[in-house]
């Protein structure tokens, strides 16, 4: 067993927290403020080789393993949860496009995602759906050449921002449920889509809202794997994404510990620094240990994927267990930096609202147990 990064990931790992820390932090309140992440940030990481490194090096990807793609979306996480979220998206969307769209489909699209150029969504979740991603009634209909396709889906991370989408509709029967889905590859430029964004809490930089579909037509070659088995070939691709979502998560739970251990060793109260009060110590040591355990269980999970092992359930803990811990670990750093911790100039209160929506986006924790249960049930 060895638990060690080797050279290159550390080397990696060095520019990208220096890269994060100048180029990322200092923005991350202002992305919130404005709900958006600047084009010119996303071509940096490209230019840099930050995105979609994993690919196939025929579509631009740089031979990276996975568990190097859980370092690079960590570091980047550190400076602003929210960019962090962009090569996240890349290695989701990277993988289905590469794995099932048309040859000519996926090198032009993954040249401009790997470089920045380019950002994709994942359009799955649909009004009356929710955890029932089975349930859509976003309707593709074959027309000749084209499927035409109407309805609507909701709750879709950088909708408004995004120049194309990995889109589920249903080109079967209702009662089919995941047999008689298929997955797209449409433009968000497509005539007929329109979209609108939510009033969040947090991930405003992301944003959140709904893409309309009213008589789009899209080209049947864009379609993505086998009609009517999109869904179940596509949705194998979170168990990746669930880990690196961990990892996301822990990495702002790890910088929130960082400042406050550094916090407790500069305040100072009844002519002692803070870090000789145990009641704000022991909180930071048995966070700091959930964290660390998380953190490798992640890692795990991502050397399983590299290995071409089974890794269903580990990426399921992964997914219901950093955002909850995230949360409660910057809920404990902001309390003990007090009165100060509480307002606008230190960063906690954004990153609470932030990590919380991840404990309901991309798969609920109930959802994610029931994945972990089915796994170790007696079969």
């Amino acid at each position: 067993m060895n638990f060690a990064f080797d050279e290159e990931q550390n080397a990696i790992r060095e520019n990208v927290a220096r890269f994060s820390a100048e180029i990322l932090a200092p923005g991350y309140r202002k992305r919130d403020q404005e709900g958006v992440i600047e084009r010119s940030v996303i071509r940096q990481m490209g230019e840099i080789g930050l995105l979609g490194g994993e690919l196939p090096e025929e579509f631009g990807g740089s031979g990276l393993d996975c568990v190097t793609i859980g370092l690079i979306i960590e570091e980047i996480s550190r400076g602003d949860f929210n960019v962090g979220y962009i090569p996240l998206l890349v290695s989701l969307n990277g993988q289905i496009i590469a794995s099932h769209a048309a040859p000519d489909l996926a090198k032009e699209w993954l040249h401009g995602m790997i470089t920045g150029q380019k950002v994709a969504c994942i359009a799955l979740t649909e009004p009356h759906g929710g955890s029932d991603a089975a349930n859509l009634r976003l309707k593709a209909e074959r027309k000749g050449d084209v499927f035409v396709l109407n309805g609507e889906k909701t709750s879709i991370s950088m909708a408004d921002q995004a120049d194309v989408g990995v889109v589920f509709a249903r080109t079967g029967t209702v009662e089919q449920r995941a047999s008689g889905i298929s997955a797209f590859l449409i433009p968000m430029d497509t005539p007929g889509i329109t979209t609108t964004r939510f009033e969040d809490n947090g991930q405003r930089a992301i944003g959140r809202g709904s893409i309309f579909f009213d008589n789009v037509e899209v080209p049947a070659k864009n379609m993505m794997g086998d009609e009517g088995k999109g869904f179940k070939q596509v949705m194998q691709g979170f168990d990746y994404s669930r880990a690196l979502i961990g990892l996301q998560c822990l990495a702002v739970a790890q910088q929130s510990l960082d400042e406050t251990w550094q916090w407790l060793t500069e305040r100072t109260a009844f002519g002692q620094n803070l870090s000789a009060f145990q009641g704000l110590t022991h909180p930071l040591a048995e966070y700091q240990t959930y964290v660390h355990a998380a953190r490798m269980q992640c890692y795990h999970a991502l050397w399983l994927k590299d290995n071409d092992l089974p890794h269903n359930a580990e990426a399921a803990m992964n997914k219901w267990w950093g955002p909850k811990l995230a949360f409660d670990v910057v809920k404990q750093c902001l309390l003990a930096h007090g009165h100060t911790g509480w307002g606008e100039d230190l960063p906690f209160a954004q990153r609470l609202r932030d990590v919380l929506g991840l404990q309901i986006g991309d798969g609920t924790a109930q959802i994610m147990k029931n994945i972990i249960a089915r796994e170790y049930l007696p079969k």
